[in-house]
């Protein structure tokens, strides 16, 4: 018992003095987001869960909490929305990379230098995302990519993507494939906007013709794409999910409380209060929910629990959004713009820019990251123990597939 305490005091030191080591070298008021960001790497302070040299000090993950608490009382810029798919591509080049993928990838990510986005779903493989058809043909030290990804959120603004492609078409669909880190100024890439029902173009189409990706950027071993993109999802799911501890009543059901409180007083009925109390309450155990999954996503493999918050996140703030547009009536209906644009960041998908755009914008959760329907497919399977479906297709090489 002594041992374990000694081991835990002796790794919040590690941590307390580096932060100490930071903040005395680098003021945060001095620094630009970028620049203190590779200071906060540099001294291990990044992921601290990960090893020494690759941003962080190899201690236990709930100690990032620590961290950030701490840099941000020293006055530390917030986090750049835009560098959100960091909390994918991180975890997984530390898991499946090389040490010099990790030097080449970890800092400049984490500092916001140079954006991430995703390559997975396409046009015929969005829940069957192991039916992917994007083909990567080996040639020297390269790879010919040649396919069509879709719902690539921020892809037009980012310098790198994580791709996972069919790299043998004779075996079967989850053991043909092959993950890249794909370099999006590339020749032969391609970015084209998707206008959303709010107007904006945050999600991309990206066309991969004869694009060459070098062999020292494929991520994990040739055909264990599977396996490699996995640590992406469950990390994915985690982070839209939540993860973390926001302060209570923040975020949406903030919006929704507001909303109420705006109400004039004979709109106050008593059947609309248990609606708001029981929208409240499942806010609440949601929030509670992501404080225990918080560790192991900061560990970098989260299990299941993602799917079971990442579930009930989309589907809590369609309903949160759907009764906060019923209680303004009319009004509701007006106030937004819907000009086509193309967004610079991620702080486009709550109510920060308005409750007509916050209802139009949830209905994408249901689908991002995963279907609802096939989370609940994983949570039937991974966590209640239920037989899977029936797939004949399991063993079936991916050329004799049927498909649409």
């Amino acid at each position: 018992m002594s041992d374990v305490m000694i081991s835990e005091d002796a790794e919040a030191k590690l941590v307390e003095d580096a932060l100490t080591d930071l903040l005395g070298a680098h003021d945060p008021a001095d620094c630009s987001r970028i620049e203190f960001r590779g200071h906060q790497y540099d001294h291990g302070l990044a992921w601290v869960d990960f090893p020494e040299g690759f941003g962080g000090l190899g201690v236990r993950p709930q100690l990032q909490r620590v961290v950030e608490d701490r840099l941000r009382e020293a006055g530390a810029k917030p986090v750049d929305p835009s560098t959100f798919f960091l909390q994918l591509a991180g975890p997984t080049i530390m898991t499946h990379g090389n040490d010099e993928q990790r030097r080449r990838f970890l800092r400049p990510m984490f500092s916001g230098e140079e954006k991430w986005c995703q390559l997975f779903s396409e046009p015929g493989a969005g829940s069957d995302f192991a039916g992917l058809g994007t083909r990567a043909e080996r040639d020297g030290d390269e790879w010919i990519v040649n396919g069509q990804k879709v719902w690539n959120t921020m892809a037009h603004m980012a310098d790198w993507g994580m791709l996972v492609t069919r790299s043998n078409p004779d075996l079967p669909k989850h053991k043909g494939l092959t993950y890249f880190a794909l370099d999006m100024k590339s020749a032969g890439v391609e970015v084209r906007p998707l206008r959303q029902i709010t107007g904006e173009a945050e999600f991309n189409e990206v066309y991969l013709t004869d694009a060459r990706v070098p062999e020292e950027d494929r991520i994990g071993d040739v055909g264990e794409g599977w396996r490699v993109s996995l640590t992406t999802l469950m990390n994915e799911r985690a982070a839209i999910g939540g993860g973390g501890a926001p302060k209570r009543g923040s975020g949406a059901i903030g919006a929704l409380t507001t909303v109420w409180e705006d109400l004039p007083e004979d709109q106050r009925t008593g059947a609309r209060k248990d609606e708001v109390m029981r929208l409240w309450v499942r806010a609440e155990a949601l929030r509670l929910t992501n404080m225990r999954a918080s560790a192991n996503r900061r560990a970098g493999n989260p299990g299941p629990e993602g799917s079971v918050a990442k579930l009930a996140y989309a589907e809590l703030n369609q309903a949160i959004f759907s009764t906060a547009v019923t209680l303004k009536g009319a009004a509701g209906l007006v106030d937004y713009d819907y000009t086509f644009r193309r967004p610079e960041d991620l702080s486009v998908t709550g109510a920060e820019n308005g409750l007509g755009h916050a209802f139009l914008r949830v209905r994408a959760n249901s689908i991002e990251g995963g279907t609802s329907e096939i989370m609940r497919n994983i949570l039937g399977e991974q966590v209640l123990g239920l037989p899977g479906e029936p797939r004949v297709d399991k063993d079936v090489p991916w050329t004799e597939v049927p498909r649409s």
